[in-house]
Order: structure tokens, then C-alpha cells, then sequence
């Protein structure tokens, strides 16, 4: 099925936005369809402050004004206590506000950014999106990440070469308690990395020691930068490992 077709069967719609490479896209295509839109960023510790930047950036370039709801992930103890199936709360969580939200402003219908290429029924996450009655257009028609990417680039989307990321919850071992303080560091990590040239990374905290995992392609990369790495890490880790199982 065509995207633009499916989405014209929405007279109006919410839409979980990211800033990602899938909820651009459809955000992008939702505007084309013709159809009333509303996208809507939540804003979480486990969000870092590039993602809201890309998300507002995009939105404006297709004059669309996002609508920003806060969710404080941190006052959830069973999510901060980090189980394997920590992801199903947090989307819990995330997807009612913006649920709540929509249907006050007239939004009935909350789509949001999964493709075909997610592995849709192994992610505990994906239940509470289907508890919840959220739609998945991209997945619904096919689209996989490497063609999501494709028609953004020809799109003339900045996104479309975007590195997948996911949130910074994702950087704790599960049964480590996630910590604002933990968040910020690991952020301020990765932020330092993006400024280095790194792509397509992950700063994972295990304990206070920072564990870096990067492309196997980057690995020389992380020694020419090896000095400077672990000066900046030094001053907020324990220590610093790389992990040879690359990303």
C-alpha cells in the first residue's frame, strides 16, 4: 500500500514525533497527504537535547509547529528500577500523555514511527503500542529503514542519513537504577563524541565505568583519539573500556 493512501484515511492525526529518521518521514509524508496533522515531541530525561533540536528543526522546515509534552520518566519507580521489560513501561507512559494530549486538542488517531524492518513482536516495548491502539503506517506498508532512508534523501529530508539512536535508558544494564545524574554523564559522553567525528555510537554505563561500543570502521578512530577521550571521560567515569563486540 501506498504511505499516502493509507494516510488519507485519517481525516486528522497525532503523530509520536521523534526527530528520528522514521517519524520524519512520516511527518513528511502526512503533510503531502493533505490531511491535518499534529506532531508531538515528548520531553523526557531519557531525551537528549540534539534529538528535540533535529525534531524542532525538521517540523519547521515543513511548517509544522510541534507540540512538546513533558514526561518525567525519573518519577517512575519501576522504570527507574530498569527490568528487561522496562521499555513496555516507558512507552506506557510516553504514548498516554500523548494520547491524553491529542484527545484534548481533537486528535483521535496516534501513529508513530515503526517500520517494517523493527522487530515488532519481540520488543516489549511494541505490546504497550498495541495495548494502546497506536498505528504504525510505515510498517503497515512495507517501509523498511533502508527505504525510509532512501525517499527521505530524495525528499531533500536532513534526517535521512541520521544514525539510529535510541534513548539514553538504553545505556543502563538492565536492574541498574537509572539516574539523572547517570543520564547527564553519558549524554555529555556522547555529545563529546559527536563533536569528535563519531557516528553511529553507544556510551554504555555499567556501574560508574563507561563502556564504549563503535563501528568496527571507527575502532582506529578511538585510538588516534585516545588521549583526549580519556581525558574527557576520566572526568566523569570511574574508567573507560572499549568493547570489541562492535556495534
Amino acid at each position: 500500500m501506498v504511505l499516502t493512501d493509507y494516510l488519507q484515511q485519517f481525516d486528522k492525526l497525532a503523530i509520536a514525533f521523534s526527530g528520528g529518521v522514521d517519524s520524519s518521514y512520516l511527518l513528511y509524508a502526512a503533510v503531502q497527504s493533505g490531511i491535518e496533522v499534529q506532531p508531538y515531541f515528548v520531553k523526557s530525561p531519557f531525551v537528549p537535547t540534539f534529538e528535540r533540536e533535529d525534531a524542532l528543526r525538521l517540523a519547521d522546515s515543513l511548517g509544522v509547529t510541534v507540540k512538546e509534552i513533558p514526561v518525567n520518566a525519573l518519577a517512575d519507580e519501576t522504570i527507574v528500577n530498569n527490568p528487561s521489560n522496562r521499555c513496555y513501561y516507558c512507552k506506557q507512559a510516553v504514548f498516554t500523555a500523548i494520547i491524553n494530549q491529542a484527545n484534548q486538542d481533537g486528535f483521535h488517531h496516534i501513529v508513530d514511527g515503526t517500520n517494517a524492518s523493527d522487530e515488532y513482536d519481540e520488543r516489549p516495548g511494541m505490546k504497550a503500542l498495541q495495548e494502546l491502539h497506536v498505528f504504525s503506517p510505515l510498517r503497515v506498508c512495507g517501509l523498511t529503514k533502508q527505504m525510509i532512508r532512501d525517499v527521505s534523501r530524495t525528499a531533500g529530508l536532513f534526517t535521512w542519513n541520521k544514525p539510529s539512536y535510541a534513548c539514553l535508558a538504553t545505556r543502563f544494564p538492565t536492574n541498574q537504577r537509572i539516574t539523572q545524574e547517570g543520564l547527564h554523564k553519558v549524554e555529555q559522553a556522547e555529545d563529546y563524541l559527536f563533536e569528535l567525528g563519531f557516528s553511529d555510537f553507544r556510551v554504555r554505563l555499567v556501574g560508574n565505568v563507561a563502556k564504549l561500543q563503535v563501528p568496527e570502521r571507527q575502532l582506529q578512530f578511538v585510538l588516534q583519539h585516545r588521549t583526549v577521550i580519556l581525558e574527557r571521560f576520566e572526568a566523569l567515569f570511574d574508567d573507560v573500556l572499549l568493547d570489541l563486540h562492535t556495534r
